[in-house]
């Protein structure tokens, strides 16, 4: 790995050559460079002439633009080396969107996140890049109605001037000659530049390099027969020196988990509601043909009303008359044990009359009987809240709720029906599901990140995370859609999150938008896409004074504070003493992003100096160009910016070939939080597990450096899936645990705060699948080692401490397996002492064990 960051470097100090030099004052000009756009999706190439015959070298970059699958589109690029160093790129994105994509780069292999820039017309198409002779750069583009318009920019196209009025003659001026050239099978129009034959052979050993890292990083388990003619004997072995007296301090808080409400993970999972679309409140926005009678279903029309509703956060609910009965499905049904009991509610009133009504509530099996019933008076005219115990009589699964007028004079208005289990996690009100939270909570979590993920930021600026939207009474709560395409009730809001956070020790850590949206985002009424420009900066301030509210509700004194008071009347007036505030997720780390980030940073700051704030570096680790400028623009900003999130979901190739990832990262900088991490294959499988375990060995050796990480997704409900894979999966009645669930568990229950150094004795291909880490909790004063096997034979390992004394026997937990097991389960075990006799232990094959050393 160090020697292709060499060999990238140097590539890239190459190209830079390449590009900054006028071509006609290259010593020879005997070969050349090509960029060319090969397909919509396929962004910005470059190709040479190998043997006259063109070929494709690499990719420069690619449209970041808008949602994936409707956009992520490049048409006609153009590319323009500039007189005084760096690259100028534009091009277009669509036909109708009033923006244009731009990106700028000093060596023209980095280049910097790209930003588009909203224009007055609405289509801006072809455009094209020239060079002011004061060093400013124009684009020149071409109208929907056949018209040109430019705009300038002085800052190497961070901020661009209004669009004005431009000329044919200009912009033919500025249009790049192409020519068309066949690059293998196909015909493009490409841009020429011209080098020399030195600089072609280390631009071809910079792709080479690429190419070898791809290759790597494809290694599947699966194909590992290969490797057993390696190992005659049928073993591996190797020996495990640990210098007890080399330590280092590393961080406490390595391993966490991280909450997003995707696939079902809040409303339908560890939020204990059993009653789906509670408040009446679901629609098209939430998901194509949703209604506000979605989940409900009746013999007769179900009509819904908005005057005078329980709350202007929720304007809908339902109408029903005497004779009327909606039904509830729940989520997939509702499954109910036998003997327990059930906590229903709802908000109701009469609408004609203020003679009382009658309803009668019940909980059905499959087969519609009901094995619980309550009746219920509706005495007032105002909206008011009922409440009953219902005991389930018999188990079951697959149940409805039923809700029927028996007795009433007019209609009787209805909303927020619920219906709960009493075994919620705790017995918390308003409370979570009791087995996921245990589940949960059996990873000693050292702190939870919450509430996303993509959902934090939103789709589209109407869509961003709002936490005040998400306390106080449930009905005043203000719900809306999720960016994963369902709807979030806000039941499961930010005082259930920090309550759930105090209950199991783990650290709250809530991460709220940087004032722009998901990058992904579709696009609003002006057909603007992606960030959408941010959050306007003349609303900065109230949207910083946002997020202060949420330190004082927090953190405050009830007696001096109104967000502190919300807090302890909702039951909690001790302090949440929360320390980290998440700015930002996964961003395009772009010039909108950066100056509301940098804004929103110095805001709390001032004002709140103790709260460590998170930053982010993009979806993607070194070297995307969102990694590369959320660092750089961290290390700028190193006074605000404590923790910087990154995140990555790779092939267990990846993981294999880069457990070095770290080791390399300067010490000065802000420290890492790896918020999203995972290997990829199918469902998650034990291989996946494994190499996560490996990259865990590499993390705890950098603990002085990475701060926390967490895995992702963290929960899945059967059926509704927005990604894979995760590291829990469950529907009504049982849980399945990965073995990605295992390794995150093991590592954090034998964690710890310092660092033995140690080193393995080995062949390379036994070096190369086996990892290790000694860490020491001095809490408890307990030493643990962690051994992966990731090969296909058992693994003989001596262990060799030095100034280390190890206990009289070796307990371990761990779990082994085939690599593509989609399930398993963790066993305990003991390696035994003996006096004056070297110390080695077996792993079978594909194993992990957490063995405690002292």
């Amino acid at each position: 790995m160090a020697n292709n960051i060499i060999r990238c470097i140097a590539a890239l100090c190459v190209l830079f050559a390449v590009f900054a030099c006028d071509h006609q004052d290259l010593p020879a000009k005997t070969a050349k460079l090509y960029v060319y756009n090969p397909e919509l999706r396929g962004g910005l190439c470059v190709a040479i002439d190998t043997d006259s015959v063109p070929t494709r070298l690499g990719q420069l970059f690619t449209s970041d633009y808008g949602p994936w699958g409707q956009e992520k589109r490049m048409y006609a690029p153009h590319l323009l080396p500039l007189k005084k160093g760096g690259y100028a790129a534009a091009f277009q994105v669509n036909d109708f969107t009033p923006t244009f994509a731009v990106v700028y780069s000093d060596d023209m292999t980095t280049w910097r996140p790209q930003d588009y820039p909203e224009m007055s017309t609405q289509g801006c198409l072809a455009p094209v890049v020239r060079e002011e002779r004061n060093g400013d750069i124009t684009v020149i583009y071409v109208t929907p109605d056949g018209n040109y318009r430019k705009t300038t920019s002085s800052d190497k196209m961070r901020h661009f001037s209004p669009d004005v009025t431009a000329t044919q003659e200009e912009y033919d001026a500025a249009k790049p000659t192409l020519e068309q050239l066949q690059i293998g099978d196909k015909t493009y129009d490409v841009q020429v530049v011209y080098t020399d034959s030195a600089h072609l052979a280390h631009v071809i050993d910079y792709y080479a390099a690429i190419d070898h890292d791809n290759k790597l990083w494809k290694e599947k388990l699966s194909d590992d027969s290969r490797l057993m003619p390696l190992f005659p004997d049928g073993k591996a072995e190797a020996t495990l020196t640990i210098h007890g007296n080399k330590r280092k301090a590393i961080s406490d808080k390595l391993i966490g988990i991280f909450f997003e409400d995707i696939s079902y993970a809040a409303d339908g999972g560890l939020y204990a509601e059993l009653i789906e679309n509670r408040d009446f409140e679901y629609c098209e926005a939430d998901h194509k043909d949703w209604t506000a009678t979605t989940s409900w279903s009746s013999k007769s029309d179900i009509r819904i009303a908005t005057d005078n509703p329980l709350h202007e956060n929720n304007p809908h609910y339902a109408l029903l008359s005497r004779g009327n009965v909606i039904v509830n499905d729940g989520w997939d049904g509702i499954s109910l044990t036998a003997g327990d009991n059930y906590d229903f509610s709802l908000w109701a009133r009469n609408a004609d009359s203020e003679e009382p009504s009658q309803v009668t509530v019940s909980l059905l099996n499959a087969k519609g009987a009901a094995v619980a019933t309550t009746t219920l008076s509706i005495d007032s005219q105002d909206w008011k809240q009922y409440e009953a115990v219902l005991t389930a009589s018999s188990a079951v699964k697959g149940g409805k709720l039923s809700v029927s007028v028996d007795k009433a004079k007019g209609d009787v208005a209805m909303d927020m029906i619920s219906l709960f289990p009493q075994n919620t996690f705790r017995g918390h009100k308003n409370g979570l599901r009791a087995d996921l939270a245990q589940t949960l909570a059996d990873l000693q979590p050292k702190f939870i990140r919450f509430p996303g993920g993509c959902m934090s930021h939103g789709q589209g600026l109407d869509n961003m995370y709002h936490w005040h939207h998400t306390v106080g009474p449930l009905h005043e709560r203000k719900p809306d859609m999720n960016i994963w395409h369902y709807h979030q009730t806000r039941g499961l809001g930010f005082y259930e999150y920090f309550l759930y956070c105090e209950d199991i020790g783990a650290e709250p850590l809530p991460v709220l938008p940087a004032a722009v949206p998901c990058q992904n985002s579709a696009a609003n009424d002006r057909g603007y896409a992606g960030q959408q420009g941010g959050l306007p900066m003349e609303e900065l301030d109230q949207y910083c004074e946002e997020l202060c509210n949420l330190i004082e509700w927090a953190n405050g004194d009830p007696a001096t504070n109104e967000w502190a008071k919300m807090r302890a009347d909702a039951g909690h007036p001790e302090p949440f003493n929360m320390k980290y505030l998440g700015i930002g997720n996964e961003d395009l780390i772009s010039t909108a992003f950066e100056e509301r980030c940098l804004y929103i940073g110095r805001y709390i700051k001032e004002r709140y100096p103790e709260i460590i704030l998170v930053g982010t570096a993009g979806p993607f680790h070194n070297p995307s160009s969102d990694y590369i400028e959320g660092w750089r623009f961290a290390n700028e900003h190193r006074d605000l910016f404590e923790l910087i999130d990154e995140h990555y979901y790779e092939s267990v190739g990846w993981f294999l070939h880069n457990r070095d990832y770290y080791d390399n990262y300067p010490r000065t900088s802000a420290k890492v939080y790896l918020g999203e991490y995972a290997a990829r294959e199918g469902k998650g499988n034990i291989g996946c597990a494994l190499a996560e375990a490996m990259h865990l060995t590499g993390i705890e050796r950098n603990g002085d450096i990475v701060e926390m990480t967490s895995y992702a997704p963290l929960l899945m409900r059967y059926g509704h899936s927005n990604w894979s894979p995760d590291m829990i999966y469950f529907d009504n009645d049982k849980i399945q645990l990965t073995p990605s669930y295992h390794t995150q568990r093991l590592f954090s229950v034998y964690g710890g705060n310092t660092y033995v150094e140690s080193e393995l004795a080995a062949d390379s291909i036994t070096s190369a699948r086996v990892a290790t880490s000694v860490v020491v909790d001095s809490k408890t004063g307990s030493t643990f080692l962690k051994v992966v096997n990731i090969l296909p034979v058992p693994l003989q390992l001596t262990l060799a401490p030095r100034d280390l004394l190890l206990g009289a026997s070796l307990t371990y937990e761990g779990f082994e397996g085939k690599p593509n097991d989609a399930t398993t389960e963790t066993h305990t075990g003991e390696y035994p002492v003996v006096m004056d006799s070297p110390l080695t232990i077996t792993l079978p094959p594909y194993a992990l064990r957490a063995i405690k050393l002292k």
